[in-house]
């Protein structure tokens, strides 16, 4: 854990890299700088003495004052965004935080405070002030919290092991690679705007609870997405590519290994492709879906109307609630497509936004199938969620637990249910993307996710995406453009009739999630192979009435 005197140290640092950021280095100065990064994957320590007597004091308090159950997190978190145009460094932000969070259940009813005063004195105020809240909402519980069982796993340590801090990296190296970038694209005849950015986060948690869980985390976050827009030569028509990078739950070295100066030409070429491709005869299609763009429609389609919390009622902020409700007529009911579709939720996968090695009720989280064979099987829980689904545990022969999906944006965010990892599992062929476009008679293949609408339930929807192929006898003919295609979830599942491999499996992911109100924000991924359905109905955005 960063201590108050670290903490302090390393602001005065980041402030004072904000003041020259202004100033871009020279080609020499950067390239130094360029290759100087660590490279050892980094190890959490151990959390240290005063982090855990903090915690103590925490739920000693919540106790004293009448806490059934209480947890606490210390915790810091740090951004820090580049935003570029063409040549133009548009801003630069640098945030960073610390306090504590405490959580009190008392008469089944939670509580929560939160504090910037990281004494003994400061946080257990917190802790009483959260027992305080969690007494008062007694008039308005409608069923008392009932948390299911998660063992106590003593003292543990985790990080997502990114291999380069981004706060190593000086800020004027970022924005030199972001400008070189720009650069490159604007080379291409055609291209007029350009827009960069990176965007990182470094989430420092240190969580204690009564049941004698005790964790240390590290978790790493970036992305560094372009947009690109070419603009026709009589200035009737402008196309563009952007989402060309996916976020990852990594450090810098994402940024190193997707190359964005040496992919931005290939990415400005794209775009100007698309003010010469055919606009699309609107119509029935078989459509082939790239991983880069598949993950949304999942996220849409799948991730939110599966959070138990949007099933039962109990949210409705950014997303809406969900068509797939009552769990009670839907569990082993819903045929949600062909017994080939398999989707899981999970923390575990290596890069994942949503991967961490404990949530923020001291879970250690499980690889669990929400879709198994085409059929709902579970939802996305917490403790307390969890324990509503005995019912459909008891009878499948399963333990009623937490699949670990309590999270809080901050240090003075309360947890509650967030999306982990939602993936579409590959099929047992290995079969890749052009596998699919060659046995595919009549089609259009898209890469890359674009615009997207969705009803308040996740029923009735429509996906735009980045670049759409057309595909006649098994071959790609040419470059379409102005496609979105529109869907009812379940027929659009249920019309897929071809899996990827495990070779062709890709992750696509969403760094900025928002639920809640207050609202929060989540970074989740989304893994799948490309997959093709069949005969889904394409339009033609471009034209007019």
């Amino acid at each position: 854990m960063t201590t108050r005197r670290d903490f302090l140290a390393s602001s005065a640092l980041a402030a004072g890299a904000v003041a020259v950021a202004s100033t871009i280095p020279s080609e020499a100065e950067a390239a130094i700088r360029r290759f100087a990064p660590r490279a050892m994957p980094h190890v959490q320590p151990p959390m240290d003495a005063p982090t855990k007597d903090l915690l103590m004091a925490a739920l000693n308090s919540a106790k004293m004052a009448g806490a059934s159950y209480a947890d606490a997190r210390v915790g810091r978190t740090r951004r820090n965004f580049v935003i570029t145009r063409e040549q133009q460094i548009i801003e630069i932000v640098d945030t960073d935080t610390m306090g504590c969070g405490v959580r009190a259940l008392v008469d089944g009813c939670w509580g929560f405070a939160a504090t910037r005063t990281l004494t003994a004195d400061g946080v257990a105020a917190a802790g009483r002030e959260a027992a305080a809240i969690a007494r008062a909402n007694r008039v308005a519980r409608d069923r008392a919290v009932e948390l299911a069982p998660a063992p106590s796993l003593g003292e543990r340590t985790w990080s997502n092991g990114f291999t380069v801090d981004p706060w190593s990296i000086p800020v004027e190296q970022k924005a030199d690679l972001l400008l070189r970038a720009n650069a490159e694209a604007m080379k291409v005849a055609g291209v007029k705007y350009v827009a960069s950015q990176m965007f990182f986060v470094k989430e420092e948690k240190n969580y204690a609870n009564t049941e004698g869980t005790i964790t240390t985390q590290t978790v790493v976050r970036s992305w560094a997405p372009m947009s690109i827009t070419a603009v026709s030569p009589d200035f009737s028509d402008f196309q563009s590519r952007s989402n060309t990078v996916q976020p990852a739950g990594r450090g810098y070295e994402h940024i190193t290994e997707a190359d964005i100066v040496g992919n931005a030409q290939k990415w400005g070429e794209e775009a100007a492709q698309k003010l010469k491709a055919k606009p699309v005869e609107p119509g029935r299609y078989d459509l082939v879906l790239h991983p880069s763009h598949l993950w949304l429609t999942i996220h849409e389609s799948v991730g939110h109307p599966t959070e138990l919390d949007r099933a039962y009622g109990y949210e409705a902020n950014y997303a809406g609630t969900s068509f797939v409700s009552p769990p009670e007529k839907i569990l082993g009911a819903l045929k949600y497509g062909p017994p080939i579709l398999n989707v899981q939720g999970d923390r575990s996968q290596p890069g994942g936004c949503a991967t961490i090695g404990y949530d923020d009720e001291g879970v250690a989280p499980d690889d669990f199938l929400i879709i198994r064979n085409g059929m709902v099987n579970d939802y996305q829980t917490t403790r307390e969620q969890a324990s509503w689904l005995k019912w459909w545990y008891d009878k499948q022969g399963r333990p009623t637990r937490s699949h670990g999906c309590s999270y809080g944006d901050n240090w003075s965010s309360v947890q509650f249910q967030r999306m982990p990892n939602v993936s579409v599992l590959p099929g047992e062929k290995e079969q890749s993307y052009e596998d699919i476009i060659a046995a595919t008679d009549r089609g259009i293949a898209i890469v890359g996710d674009g615009s997207f609408s969705i009803d308040q339930q996740r029923y009735n929807a429509q996906f735009g995406g980045q670049l759409f192929y057309e595909i006649k006898g098994g071959k790609v003919t040419g470059m379409l453009k102005d496609v979105a295609y529109q869907m009812r979830t379940p027929e659009f599942w249920n019309a897929l009739d071809m899996l990827g491999g495990r070779k062709s499996y890709m992750l696509g992911a969403s760094f900025f999630d928002g639920k809640g109100q207050p609202g929060q924000s989540n970074a989740v991924s989304h893994g799948c192979p490309p997959t093709r359905h069949r005969q889904i109905n394409v339009i033609n955005t471009g034209r007019k009435a």
